[in-house]
């Protein structure tokens, strides 16, 4: 007994870092007593001790299925970044703190991309990730959890429907295209109009031109062969 007394002592010692609660329970009902950093002793089968970290804790949301307002069936994937910051009521209200937040962080998701198109999800992916975290955060405040961030990291869909939009990308790309050829061609042809109504009605701007394409055609040729006018 006395040799183990040193090595029991030592057990019952826990160490609270700085970024740490401990949430210290000596057996009465609801009567929990939070230490900071520093050392404290826990004695066994009288206390519960349990450690709370305040740091940003980071988490994944697997892929899931979501079914768009546009009946189109898309798996999305997210992060959540989030913090303790009542110690409290993390411990009071929620059994497992990381678990509860992973639940309702995949039904918001799946939630809140089930009432857009999936135009607007790839359009507006940091507006849909802002409402999530918005809603998250308000459902957690009772469990002393502040959502901090909450990021889409991907939105997958069917091959098929990626082929039909390059392609449908594609034939967009090509229609403006032919648009701005037209427009071109319409405002050169309204040009060479207008030039040749100034033309016609100033007989001096004509030769003015007759001899300007002359001293063009000179200077690319060595020898010129300039037509009699009669």
């Amino acid at each position: 007994m006395v040799i183990t007394f040193p090595i029991s002592i030592w057990m019952c010692l826990k160490i609270i870092k700085e970024y740490e609660r401990a949430d210290w329970d000596s057996g009465e009902i609801l009567n929990h007593i939070f230490f900071c950093m520093g050392l404290i002793l826990v004695l066994p089968c009288i206390d519960v001790f349990v450690k709370v970290d305040l740091r940003t804790v980071t988490c994944n949301t697997a892929p899931q299925e979501i079914l768009t307002r546009d009946s189109v069936t898309t798996q999305v994937d997210g992060v959540v970044y989030y913090r303790i910051y009542s110690a409290v009521s993390a411990v009071a209200n929620v059994n497992d703190v990381q678990q509860a937040t992973f639940l309702l962080a995949q039904t918001t998701l799946r939630n809140v991309l089930g009432t857009q198109t999936l135009s607007q999800i790839l359009a507006g992916r940091e507006e849909m990730a802002h409402s999530v975290q918005t809603l998250l955060d308000d459902a957690t405040k009772l469990r002393g959890i502040q959502v901090a961030q909450v990021e889409i990291k991907d939105v997958r869909i069917p091959g098929q429907l990626q082929m039909s939009m390059v392609a449908e990308a594609e034939a967009t790309r090509e229609a403006r295209a032919r648009v701005l050829a037209a427009e071109g061609e319409m405002n050169a042809s309204k040009a060479l109009k207008s030039a040749s109504m100034v033309l016609a009605e100033s007989p001096i701007a004509l030769q003015l031109r007759y001899l300007q394409t002359l001293t063009t055609v000179a200077t690319e040729k060595n020898s010129t062969i300039v037509p009699n006018r009669t």
